[in-house]
């Protein structure tokens, strides 16, 4: 009978036999799920993965007038202006909307609808710690005995490395980010090009020579969560709450679609409570519906307090500057006193 009533809707309803959906590489749900929408609704599904979030937001500015995808998801607080400013949205006022946290409704103008949220944090290996110091506050980071122990994302490329880098202009200042990040780059510090590296690659929990990674405050959660038993407790821990960076995520549907009433669908889908409940124990974040509950491994990994929440219009007006300024002193080796004077 399902069947038969899916049938029914794609004819009925006209919807597109083939939904394409831009995300970036840590986008997973349950695939029963996946498969229970597409049986009550007639839309096939193809998830298009295109890299860490900056690089995916990058691919459908690229295609703009020729997009690649019908939705894009997986864009963060820190891109949001990018991507309102390229004008490849269009807006959707969810009937789902009026469940969500008010405090994620970043863009009154509806084209970017938040679907979850989280914390960027500096994560580190509990058991390479053992019987060592761990550094006691964020300047600590710059010394040579731990920047050459820290791994960071690439923030032109990686959304956490973005927000990482974010965190540190909160925490150091326009005049003293530049100078902190120097002194990680004279330590040793190593960029990875996105979260996926950075995380897998490098940190010495899972066999790199990193035990300090910018990741995620509920990273620990996750490690537990997988370890089918391994862990009781987290192998991991966070560390500085005060340079955690509030992320939020969201999905759009790309202008240009020819498939406009199952791209709403599936947003109406993404934001149902189902799929919000799948959410934290598939990419780790926390679901942007309020009735959503948590599951219990997330007793780890209660959000921070003071962590850092820039204003957007601030994200907005200094984002490519930061990430500017950055590369020219962490990759290309420029003094930051040099830099600074290019302002003026």
């Amino acid at each position: 009978m399902r069947k038969v009533l899916a049938a029914l809707a794609f004819l009925t309803l006209g919807l597109a036999q083939e939904l394409v959906v831009l995300t970036h590489s840590s986008f997973s749900l349950d695939k029963a799920l996946i498969a229970r929408f597409q049986e009550e609704t007639g839309i096939r599904l193809r998830f298009l993965k295109g890299g860490d979030a900056g690089e995916t937001l990058n691919k459908a500015i690229l295609s703009k007038g020729a997009p690649i995808a019908d939705v894009l998801y997986g864009f963060d607080n820190t891109f949001l202006s990018r991507a309102l400013e390229a004008d490849i949205l269009l807006p959707y006022v969810s009937p789902e909307i009026r469940n969500l946290r008010s405090e994620l409704l970043l863009d009154p103008s509806f084209r970017a609808i938040p679907v979850d949220y989280g914390f960027v944090s500096l994560n580190y290996d509990r058991a390479y710690f053992r019987g060592k110091a761990l550094p006691q506050r964020p300047e600590d980071l710059a010394r040579p005995e731990y920047a050459r122990l820290l791994v960071v994302e690439n923030p032109a490329t990686s959304s956490p490395g973005l927000a990482f880098l974010m965190a540190t202009v909160a925490r150091f200042g326009e005049d003293g980010y530049l100078d902190f990040w120097a002194r990680l780059r004279d330590g040793g510090v190593r960029v990875a090009k996105g979260w996926s590296e950075a995380y897998y690659t490098h940190f010495t929990l899972h066999g790199g020579d990193r035990p300090l990674v910018v990741s995620y405050t509920t990273s620990p959660a996750a490690e537990v969560y997988y370890s089918e038993g391994k862990y009781k407790e987290p192998p991991s821990g966070n560390l500085f709450p005060e340079l955690a960076f509030f992320q939020v995520e969201f999905v759009g549907i790309l202008k240009g679609t020819k498939n406009l009433e199952a791209a709403r669908r599936f947003v109406d889908w993404l934001l149902s409570r189902p799929v919000q409940e799948n959410i934290p124990t598939e990419m780790w974040v926390y679901p942007a519906r309020r009735d959503a509950r948590l599951p219990e491994v997330f007793r780890f990994t209660p959000p921070p307090a003071g962590a850092v929440r820039l204003d957007p219009a601030r994200m907005a007006a200094n984002r490519e500057r930061w990430i500017e300024e950055w590369t020219r002193v962490v990759l290309q080796g420029q003094d930051p006193e040099a830099v600074r004077a290019g302002r003026r």
